[in-house]
């Protein structure tokens, strides 16, 4: 059973299993994602949250003997996403990921930004320039590194750091932006100005975050799934979910009661 959405949607993941060659890590997922919204999906560690985050930009692929089935359609072109016909590069272009720890490549600022558009092949100069001023002012950083674009990206704080690797993400101009724990190895502040620019970006992008921390998804999304050893377990409306949740296991999870 589905449970349905009165909003727009981005995609709709139906009958999705998923296989670490012979373990079977996700079963039965049914989901739909609502556009430019913020979907959290919390659980305890190892329910499935971040395998289930990495089929939405094929990074599992990476990795022989892993196995999708089901669909992930990509709306509003109802594309499998996870089809073997669809090319993964192509689903990562529209499919972007910030991960758990800023992971910033061995580069200047500007050149961490440009990085997607030189995977394209865009070669213009001026538009690259454009683009990567445009992704550092979206995800807040600008006015703190327009004068050092040429630095090394490991010059800057942790907090910076991350919202580089989101510039990043946004510079291919991404439909969906996936986040996997973005603020665990920050600290309280550098967290708090992720945590509004994530509000922000849900403006421009359907954003999907994977956190084990149930203040942030109370306080930044608009629904909730709660995953349990590789299954959905409840899915509504954030505040429903934290205030009124239907399933038990889901009550004894948010009030700490769990296990």
């Amino acid at each position: 059973m589905v449970t349905q959405i009165s909003e727009g949607l981005k995609a709709e993941v139906k009958d999705l299993n998923f296989y670490y060659t012979h373990h079977q890590a996700l079963k039965n997922i049914h989901l739909q994602i609502a556009e430019k919204k913020i979907t959290a999906l919390i659980g305890p560690s190892g329910c499935g949250k971040t395998t289930y985050l990495r089929c939405f930009n094929r990074m599992h692929d990476l990795y022989p003997g892993n196995r999708y089935e089901g669909e992930i359609i990509l709306f509003p072109d109802q594309l499998n996403i996870i089809s073997p016909k669809i090319d993964p590069i192509e689903v990562r272009m529209r499919i972007s990921m910030v991960f758990q720890k800023p992971n910033p490549f061995p580069k200047t600022v500007f050149e961490n930004v440009a990085y997607g558009l030189r995977v394209r092949g865009e070669s213009r100069r001026s538009l690259v320039e454009d683009k990567v001023e445009k992704a550092l002012k979206q995800a807040a950083l600008w006015e703190e590194v327009k004068d050092r674009v040429q630095d090394l990206a490991f010059n800057l704080s942790g907090g910076q750091q991350q919202r580089l690797c989101i510039a990043r993400a946004l510079a291919t101009d991404p439909e969906i932006l996936l986040f996997d724990e973005p603020t665990s190895a920050l600290d309280p502040t550098a967290t708090s100005k992720i945590e509004e620019l994530i509000m922000q970006l849900k403006k421009e992008v359907t954003i999907i975050i994977v956190t084990h921390n149930m203040q942030q998804a109370a306080r930044v999304s608009d629904y909730t799934a709660f995953m349990y050893l590789g299954e959905i377990i409840e899915f509504d409306k954030t505040d429903k979910v934290f205030t009124h949740p239907s399933k038990k296991l889901t009550e004894d999870y948010i009030t700490g009661r769990f296990g």
